[in-house]
Formats: C-alpha cells, sequence, structure tokens
C-alpha cells in the first residue's frame, strides 16, 4: 500500500480528527502523522502491526538459518578452529602485551 498526501497529518489536525482517523485506518489506511514538518508516527491498524511483527520475527529465523548453515558449511570444509584453544591463544597474546 502505498501513502498519499492526504495520509499524510499534521499532529495537530491528527488530535483533533482522532477518532475518524482510526476508522479510516481501521478500514486499511496507514496515516503518517507530522511534527514540526517532520514524520514523527504512524497510525496503523493494530491486526497489521501484529502481521509485521510476525513477518519480522520470521526475516530473523530464516537470517540465524542462513548463519547456521555457513557455519555448517565452514565446519564441513575444516575452516574451524576449538573454542578452547583459540580462547588460550588469546589469554597468552593478551598477557604477554600487559607484561611486554
Amino acid at each position: 500500500m502505498s501513502i498519499s498526501a492526504s495520509d499524510v497529518i499534521p499532529f495537530s489536525q491528527a488530535r483533533a480528527h482522532l477518532s475518524e482517523l482510526a476508522e479510516q485506518v481501521k478500514a486499511g489506511a496507514e496515516k503518517i502523522i507530522t511534527k514540526n514538518g517532520e514524520s514523527y508516527v504512524a497510525l496503523i491498524d493494530s491486526d497489521r502491526l501484529d502481521y509485521y511483527h510476525q513477518l519480522e520475527r520470521e526475516r530473523i529465523h530464516l537470517l540465524l538459518i542462513s548463519e547456521a548453515g555457513k557455519g555448517l558449511d565452514d565446519v564441513a570444509a575444516g575452516r574451524s578452529k576449538d573454542a578452547r584453544s583459540t580462547l588460550q591463544a588469546i589469554k597468552r597474546q593478551r598477557a604477554a602485551k600487559a607484561t611486554g
């Protein structure tokens, strides 16, 4: 859905016409409320907000799955190191820098 000029409402006007704006939003519109000439907040239907949040969670899950797959590919290709020995090496380097 695209936003038109009529969907951009100054804050003072939104305050005066909140009930009417809420009905328009419930019918499917989205409103951008401005303050001092700049976008400030959006008014959207609560069901649509829930849907947007669900989409974001799904996107995060897909990114995590992708990263896990890359990690497994690295392990399979031998591009990994033992965590304990790597941490010990880092500690030795830090200790050498601190004394040297």
